[in-house]
C-alpha cells in the first residue's frame, strides 16, 4: 500500500510561485479552498486540487468568482482555514464579499494574481493595477491587510502569514501576486513543520449562554467560533451588536466600525513587513512591491557599482500603509522612486505619507510589461544628477 503523501511538503524544490503559494497555503492549514479558473492564478488552485485528496483538503470549483468568494467564507465559520483565488476579472466580481468578510469579521485570504487591465486586457501578462482596488473595493469604512511578494520563495513565506494575519485580526488578507512572480520559477526551501509558525484559531472557550460573538473580552478582537460548538450566535453584514444581531442605530455604527478599523491601524507596527538595503545617507530609495522589487534589486546594485549611492525598500505590506516607515526612510535620502507597473497607485501613498520631505519621483507603465532594468537605471541617474 502506498504511503500517502506528507501534508507540508519538505525539501528543496524549482517550482513556480502559484505553486508555492498552494504549498504554503497547505503548510499554514488551509484545507478548503472554492474558485473558479482564471489566468494567470489557474495553477494555484489546480495544484491544491490535486494536493488535498492526500491531506483531507477540499477544492470545489464553483460558477464564477461572486460564489468562489462566499462559500469559502461558509467554511471558514464551519472551523477550517480557507481561501479563494482570481486575477483582476474575477477580483471585481468579489468585492461585494470583501465587505462582508469585513462586517462578519471572517478570517479571510484572497489570492490575486493580477494581470493587466481594465476589463479583460491581457490575461497573459504582468501588472500592478490592483492595488488600490485591494484597499477600497468594497463600500463604507473598513480596514484590510494586503501583502505582495516578489519571488516563489516569497510566495510559500507570506501566504503562511497571510493566513497567520487573517486570524489574529480576523479581516481580509490579499496576497497580491503578479503574473510574472506566480509564473516565476525558482528554489524554493519548505522546511519542516515544526520550522513553520503557523497561528491556529483561537476558539473561544466560554460555554454556551455565556460567549457573545461580538464582545471584546481583551484586545480588540472578538473570540471566534464555529457552527456546531453549541453556541447559538447570528451573524450578520448589518450593523450588529455585541450578540451579533442587527442594531440599526448610529450609535452601534459607530461602535463597531470604528473597531473594524481601529484593530488593523493601531498594529500598523505589528503588521508591516518592508525590507531596506542601503538606505541610510543615501541620494535615492527605490520604492517597490512584487516582481519590480527584484528589477530594483538589479539596478541598484548595478548603479551603486557606478558610484551612486542608491538604496531600496520592497513593500511586502502593502496595506495598512505605514507612514512612520514611510518618513524614516525619507529622513535618510535625498530622493525617492516609486516604481510599480501602474501609472500611479502607491506613489500616491508614498507622496501623502512624505509630504514636502524629499522629492518623490515615479517610474511606472500601464501593465503588459515589467519595468526594464535599463529604465530603472536610467531614472536613477536622472533624479542623482
Amino acid at each position: 500500500m502506498a504511503k500517502s503523501k506528507p501534508i507540508v511538503d519538505t525539501g528543496i524544490h524549482f517550482i513556480d510561485g502559484n505553486m508555492a503559494c498552494a504549498e504554503g497555503a497547505i503548510a499554514a492549514g488551509c484545507r478548503f479552498v472554492s474558485g473558479y479558473p482564471i489566468t494567470p492564478s489557474t495553477e494555484v488552485v489546480e495544484h491544491m486540487a490535486k494536493r488535498f485528496p492526500e491531506i483531507g483538503g477540499m477544492f470545489i470549483q464553483m460558477e464564477d468568482e461572486l460564489a468562489a468568494s462566499i462559500c469559502f467564507q461558509g467554511a471558514v465559520w464551519s472551523g477550517v482555514k480557507g481561501m479563494t483565488v482570481t486575477s483582476g476579472p474575477g477580483f471585481s466580481l468579489m468585492m461585494e464579499h470583501v465587505g462582508l468578510a469585513a462586517a462578519l469579521e471572517t478570517p479571510s485570504v484572497f489570492v490575486d494574481v493580477q494581470r493587466a487591465g481594465p476589463s479583460t486586457g491581457l490575461p497573459t501578462a504582468p501588472a500592478q493595477q490592483d492595488m488600490m482596488q485591494a484597499r477600497w473595493g468594497s463600500h463604507g469604512d473598513y480596514e484590510i491587510i494586503a501583502l505582495s511578494p516578489s519571488s516563489p520563495q516569497e510566495c510559500f513565506d507570506y501566504i503562511v502569514t497571510c493566513f497567520n494575519l487573517s486570524e489574529k485580526y480576523r479581516c481580509p488578507v490579499f496576497f497580491m501576486m503578479d503574473e510574472t512572480v506566480g509564473h516565476m520559477h525558482g528554489k524554493v526551501k519548505i522546511p519542516d513543520a515544526s520550522q513553520i509558525d503557523v497561528l491556529e484559531r483561537q476558539n473561544t472557550t466560554r460555554p454556551p449562554g455565556e460567549y457573545q460573538p461580538y464582545k471584546i473580552y481583551e484586545g480588540s478582537v472578538p473570540e471566534m467560533v464555529k457552527v456546531g460548538m453549541g453556541h447559538r450566535i447570528h451573524i450578520t453584514g448589518l450593523t450588529h451588536d455585541e450578540q451579533g444581531y442587527p442594531a440599526m442605530n448610529a450609535d452601534a455604527q459607530q461602535t463597531l466600525v470604528k473597531r473594524l478599523c481601529s484593530k488593523i491601524t493601531d498594529n500598523v507596527d505589528d503588521i508591516s513587513i518592508i525590507k531596506t538595503e542601503n538606505i541610510d545617507d543615501s541620494d535615492v530609495v527605490v520604492i517597490s512591491y512584487g516582481i519590480t522589487s527584484r528589477i530594483a534589486e538589479y539596478a541598484v546594485n548595478t548603479t551603486r557599482e557606478q558610484g551612486i549611492n542608491a538604496g531600496t525598500a520592497q513593500l511586502v505590506t502593502i496595506w495598512p500603509f505605514n507612514d512612520r516607515a514611510m518618513m524614516e526612510i525619507a529622513s535618510k535620502t535625498k530622493n525617492i522612486i516609486v516604481a510599480e507597473m501602474n501609472l500611479g497607485q502607491i506613489v500616491n501613498e508614498v507622496r501623502r505619507a512624505v509630504g514636502n520631505a524629499v522629492p518623490v519621483h515615479f517610474l511606472g507603465n500601464a501593465g503588459g510589461r515589467t519595468i526594464s532594468p535599463e529604465l530603472m537605471i536610467g531614472k536613477i541617474r536622472e533624479v542623482t544628477r
